[in-house]
């Protein structure tokens, strides 16, 4: 049986997702912000199950997520169901007033399957077929697993799509696998037919004319396997655009069956953040809900600002409308090589960071700790040591501390400041044969977030294409791959009076992933003043740069050889081969917009006053200056503070006003405790 070659479902009805976000919004407006985790009741006796509902009272959840591996226990042999498990434990959470999100068991199909039908496991790159006995080892295009899936959806849907625990489908988990069968070599055929039509335009955009790998038949098109040496990175690019659309319309096909057996229930699946193998940007508009999974590092000490740019992420993607925090971790994780612990203040304050960053659901993974298993030794709500426990204690502490923040349910963040991301760009800059390895596009774009966030700066992360029209400050931190549309629509930012600030190693590639000829950055050589003609990495000692704005600094990692075509040189390199060339410029555009240009990547200290400066050109601040350590962001009308370091930290406050989870009145400096958060309401507001 051969798959369709291109099996792509059309994108999800307007119609049924508004509906779906709708049922979503009023989940939220009954409720208040969800709060909960993964249930996994299959791996405990029934005689746990009442105990876990009645723990989950006490603790204040309102939301869990049910069955996202428990295929092998609703399916144990081909065709054999066993739902009456899932029946009882539905029904002891409905009882409870606890609602379901029900997953869909496609992330990892019983050995059955596997054994039956080898064909439905992924191939890796060298040929190498996957075995079961973890999980995610299915390969996306086979038929056989699509019909399997699909059945073990309908059965589901149609057992439960009016239980009155429903209120949410989780369709798989954290899709990302890729495979390299044969069966994904011909679906790969039938993408690139529709992409280029004929073998002509496919041999074009390849450039296929070097290595001799011009195709003269379809057949010989194959993914880009383990091969000798470097492979073609137009190829290797639309693999990966193949891979995340082959496994959207595996999200697509079932999430299509729940809408059509449950209307109006929200779907959604679980991202993963800034996740390399799947373009989540293409995923969103076929999401009712985001939904994201994000595990922050206690070993790391920019993970504070690693969440909170993931978190704005996850609010654009769903166009600012509130998203799900869907899995964090309550302590340790098991799958890093060295796991700390969080503390009980810091659990508190990363969840109320992704609240404050528009979440409407505060998730774990999962409730009960696993005793066997590979995950045996990740933290959960319940921890091996039962509820007499700090963690499970900090569990029901926060539940309390969610239901206080109702007034947030809901609500927006309004941001006018925007950071532009686009996964094709990443991954065309990450192909190996560049110049540098060093230059990575979420590296480039934490560095910019970091001085904006410290000042309270909301932001929203968008694609080089948006509507941009609502943001005075956009910073495109470093955009490899850019359509002349959408280099266009970037050009118009300071042409309308806004402020735009471009990093380096932009604009080098068109959607082919061809470098642009002629001087660089091609689309916005004229907007931005300056052009360029070779890409210099630097050497560990880096490069001196001269500035009378910024002071002197060292650059390091990368630098390009420009001139200025009507830009003003705020910066210019001293040594390196450079010197008098420009560094960092500044063309004044007649609408009072500016555009920036960095071609090099400066110290953090002096990116920051970069970024100060361009804010300040917008018009753009923040709601009160703090101190280190502490994080403002304001959604809707409440104001929070959090301060995540480890030592007591002092806000000034321009106004007096309320805090919702303590209920204290604070009429001017307020102290803000080590690992704590505040949520104010201002009292003229």
């Amino acid at each position: 049986m051969q798959p369709d070659p291109a099996p792509h479902a059309p994108p999800a009805d307007p119609t049924a997702r508004a509906a779906g976000q709708a049922s979503f919004t009023a989940l939220v407006a009954g409720r208040g912000l969800l709060y909960g985790g993964d249930y996994n009741p299959e791996q405990w006796p029934a005689e746990v199950w009442p105990e876990d509902v009645a723990l989950m009272t006490a603790a204040g959840v309102n939301l869990v997520t049910v069955g996202v591996f428990s295929w092998g226990r609703l399916e144990p042999q081909p065709g054999a169901l066993d739902l009456a498990w899932l029946d009882r434990v539905l029904d002891l959470l409905a009882e409870a007033g606890i609602a379901v999100d029900l997953a869909t068991p496609s992330a990892s199909a019983p050995p059955w399957l596997a054994v039956d039908h080898p064909e439905t496991s992924a191939v890796n790159p060298d040929g190498v077929r996957m075995s079961h006995g973890s999980r995610n080892h299915f390969c996306p295009t086979s038929p056989v697993f699509r019909e399997h899936v699909l059945r073990i959806v309908r059965v589901l849907a149609e057992r439960y799509a009016d239980h009155p625990a429903l209120s949410m489908w989780h369709v798989g988990n954290e899709f990302g696998q890729v495979c390299y069968c044969d069966l994904c070599a011909e679906a790969f055929r039938g993408w690139l037919r529709q992409r280029y039509g004929t073998l002509d335009e496919l041999n074009r955009a390849w450039g296929t004319a070097f290595w001799s790998q011009h195709h003269g038949r379809w057949s010989e098109v194959v993914p880009p396997r383990t091969a000798p040496y470097l492979h073609n990175p137009t190829q290797e690019l639309d693999y990966r655009r193949f891979a995340s659309d082959q496994l959207r319309d595996l999200y697509r096909v079932q999430a299509d069956l729940l809408r059509e057996l449950a209307p109006g229930v929200p779907v959604t699946t679980n991202f993963m953040g800034f996740f390399p193998l799947v373009d989540y940007r293409s995923w969103a508009g076929d999401l009712d809900v985001v939904a994201d999974d994000w595990y922050a590092d206690p070993a790391d000490p920019r993970s504070p600002a690693r969440a909170a740019l993931t978190h704005d992420l996850m609010r654009s993607l769903g166009d600012g409308r509130p998203w799900a925090l869907m899995e964090q971790a309550t302590s340790a994780v098991n799958w890093r090589p060295h796991n700390l612990p969080r503390s009980a203040g810091t659990m508190l304050v990363d969840s109320l960071r992704a609240v404050a960053h528009g979440a409407d659901a505060i998730c774990y993974f999962q409730w009960r700790a696993s005793v066997a298993g590979a995950e045996r030794f990740h933290s959960a709500m319940l921890p091996h040591a039962g509820p007499d426990t700090d963690l499970h204690r900090s569990v029901v502490d926060q539940g309390a501390v969610l239901s206080r923040l109702r007034r947030v349910a809901g609500t927006r963040v309004d941001a006018r400041a925007a950071l532009v991301f686009d996964w094709q760009s990443w991954w065309a800059g990450r192909a190996p044969g560049s110049p540098s390895d060093r230059m990575d596009a979420v590296d480039q774009l934490l560095a910019a977030y970091e001085p904006l966030w410290r000042e309270g700066i909301a932001v929203d992360v968008v694609h080089p294409g948006g509507e941009l029209d609502g943001y005075d400050l956009v910073v495109v931190p470093g955009l490899y791959l850019v359509s002349d549309a959408d280099a266009a629509n970037l050009a118009r930012v300071p042409e309308r009076g806004g402020v735009l600030l471009v990093g380096p190693f932009s604009a080098v590639a068109d959607p082919d992933a061809h470098v642009r000829a002629g001087r660089f950055p091609g689309p916005w050589a004229e907007v931005l003043g300056v052009s360029g003609e070779q890409h210099r990495p630097l050497p560990e000692t880096g490069a001196q740069v001269r500035s009378d704005r910024f002071g002197d600094f060292r650059a390091v990692t990368w630098s390009e050889l420009l001139r200025a075509d009507g830009a003003e040189v705020l910066a210019w390199y001293a040594d390196a081969g450079l010197a008098g060339r420009p560094a960092i410029t500044r063309r004044l555009h007649p609408s009072g917009g500016q555009a920036w240009y960095l071609s090099t990547v400066p110290p953090s200290d002096v990116l920051a006053r970069i970024l100060r400066d361009c804010a300040d050109a917008a018009g753009v601040h923040g709601p009160v200056a703090c101190p280190p350590d502490v994080e403002a962001i304001r959604r809707g009308d409440v104001l929070f503070l959090l301060n995540h370091g480890v030592e007591t930290r002092t806000v000034r406050l321009p106004f007096p006003a309320t805090d919702l989870i303590g209920g204290t009145r604070t009429p001017g400096d307020l102290v803000l405790p080590a690992e704590s958060a505040v949520a104010l309401i201002e009292e003229d507001r």
